[in-house]
């Protein structure tokens, strides 16, 4: 069930239910160069570097979020050449609602559109042109994880 999407104020907002920390994942694309551009275009991600010629890598930015670009290889591939979604990543933003209409205005493939869930968070989620699940995320309340039914194992 989909509740209103509320103003929000609080950009230092934090939420017991998704805590964020440092990940550095690396994700493949058939083409690294075209993934940079288009993730810069979409995304608003920042290119910090790329290695090889042609480029079989780059780090990209975006706030506090880096991930890694791949070049497909034997063995390895992007969701769409196996035809299947593998992971979905979450990225924190600032200000999702312009984040969710830049990205939509792109033609980015919205498969959730924005709204707040009951964990706590305004997100919306978006499929990359090489089959990538993204989440772009902004802390909306602070939810205790046994308020929506989750067992906590640690505090």
């Amino acid at each position: 069930m989909k509740t209103p999407v509320p103003e929000y104020a609080d950009l230092s907002m934090k939420n017991r239910s998704v805590p964020c920390d440092t990940v550095l994942p690396h994700l493949v694309y058939p083409d690294v160069a075209e993934a940079a551009a288009w993730l810069s275009a979409t995304f608003g991600f920042s290119e910090h570097y790329r290695y090889g010629d042609p480029a079989a890598g780059a780090q990209m930015l975006l706030g506090k979020a880096c991930v890694m670009l791949r070049a497909s290889r034997p063995g390895e591939a992007s969701p769409a050449e196996i035809g299947c979604i593998t992971q979905s990543l979450t990225v924190f933003v600032d200000d999702v609602r312009a984040h969710y209409e830049q990205s939509k205005a792109a033609g980015a493939t919205i498969v959730e559109e924005l709204n707040e869930t009951f964990y706590g968070e305004l997100q919306y989620g978006v499929r990359d042109f090489a089959g990538h699940r993204w989440l772009f995320s902004q802390h909306a309340k602070n939810v205790d994880p046994s308020a929506w039914g989750a067992a906590v194992a640690r505090s």
